[in-house]
This record gives C-alpha cells, sequence and structure tokens, in this order.
C-alpha cells in the first residue's frame, strides 16, 4: 500500500502575460517520497513549482497539499544576517505528525554550516547559500519541500552532499519535490519521475523505468 499523497497537482495552467506556459500539469509527491520534474531550460520546471505556490497564479487547476516549504532557483538568503540569525528568521512552531528541525539537527544534516554559524550570509559560497536557504525552509517544519534547481551551478563535491541531504530527508519522511536539469543527480536521489516539455507532462513513472528508456532521454532531456 503505498504512502499518503501530501501534494496534488491536478489540470495546473499558468500564463505569463498571454503566453501559455503551463497546459494541464497534474503530479503528485508522497510521504517520504522524493519526485524529481525533469525538463529541458524553458520547459516549465520553474513555472510549475511557482504556480504549485502561488507565486505565479494558476489560471486553471487544482493544488492540494499539507504543509508546504520551497526553496526558490535563486537563494534568498539575508547577506547582512549570520547563518544563525538567517535561520532564526525561518522558525516556526512544531506541526503534529511532522519532524520537527532545530540548529543542532539541521548542522547535522549540514555540517559546512556548523562550521560558520556567526558568519554573515554575503561571505558564503553559493553551494554553502543553498545549504542555508534549504535549511531555513526546515526550520518552519513543512511535510514537503520543493527544491528549484537546487544542483545548480554547484561544484561536484557539494552537488554530492546536496544528494545526501536530500536522501537524509526522505529518511525523516518528508516528501520532496525538486525540478532539475541534472538527470544524474535526479538519478542518485529521485525515487519517481515526471518529464516536463512545453508546458506539458509527457512522462510520469519510476525512476527505474526512465533510467531503462533511452529513447524517452533523448526525446525530452537530450540537449
Amino acid at each position: 500500500m503505498s504512502s499518503p499523497a501530501i501534494l496534488e497537482v491536478r489540470d495546473l495552467h499558468a500564463f505569463y502575460g498571454r503566453a501559455h506556459i503551463l497546459h494541464g500539469v497534474s503530479l503528485e509527491a508522497r510521504a517520504g517520497e522524493v519526485v524529481a520534474l525533469l525538463g529541458r531550460n524553458g520547459a516549465g520546471k520553474s513555472t510549475t513549482m511557482k504556480a504549485i505556490m502561488g507565486l505565479v497564479p494558476p489560471a486553471r487547476g487544482e493544488v492540494s497539499f499539507d504543509g508546504l516549504g520551497y526553496v526558490p532557483e535563486e537563494r534568498r538568503i539575508f547577506t547582512d544576517l549570520s547563518v544563525t540569525e538567517n535561520l532564526e528568521v525561518g522558525r516556526q512552531a512544531a506541526r503534529a505528525g511532522t519532524p520537527t528541525w532545530d540548529e543542532r539537527k539541521l548542522f547535522t544534516l549540514f555540517p559546512n554550516l556548523g562550521g560558520m554559524r556567526e558568519r554573515p550570509g554575503g561571505r558564503m559560497s553559493g553551494g554553502e547559500q543553498q545549504m542555508l536557504t534549504i535549511a531555513r525552509t526546515l526550520m518552519g517544519n513543512p511535510r514537503c519541500v520543493l527544491l528549484d534547481e537546487p544542483s545548480e551551478g554547484l561544484a561536484p563535491i557539494i552537488v554530492e552532499q546536496m544528494a545526501n541531504s536530500i536522501r537524509a530527508l526522505k529518511s525523516e519522511g518528508l516528501s520532496v519535490l525538486l525540478s532539475e536539469q541534472n538527470l544524474h543527480f535526479s538519478q542518485a536521489v529521485a525515487d519517481r519521475a515526471y518529464i516536463i516539455e512545453k508546458g506539458q507532462i509527457r512522462f510520469g513513472g519510476s525512476m527505474a523505468e526512465l533510467t531503462a528508456d533511452a529513447s524517452l532521454r533523448e526525446q525530452y532531456l537530450s540537449v
């Protein structure tokens, strides 16, 4: 028996001005599951994430979720605040039935941050800033986390650490929806995948199915 869906998206349509970007996107993420939304640059991945969060108002469709946290592609930290102060900004009360996060637990998840607790956000590398953005989101104790291009622009060793952190979130019972162009990274962390192209879902299935289908990857993910 599969876990209950924490995030459900049905027939989502979204526009930028008059441009129709999303055409009936449907997907779901279950408890304790990592789901990758894959596609080329401009396929509609980030717009889907923003529409789920209401940052791009959906024109039609339905989004239901329970305790959602969002990590945007742009690393929006407070550059003048320290690591500890950034985390305090995100602190929310514990939620019933949801993993609770504090500094100790987050510094175990992201050891790099634990060694720079008083460092201002503006004096951190891009990878460290990405970790801080995720850690701050976790301070809100969400049940589902949306990660928009978490591996983009990061050094390989930081990408590996990010993959380990995502697997740790899964082990805590969180559901994770990540948008990615990096198939190798997604294969390392995701249970299931959707492929989006021109604002439409072209594939939905297990990561094993996608890995086994070279023609599908060639058609929708090759550059």
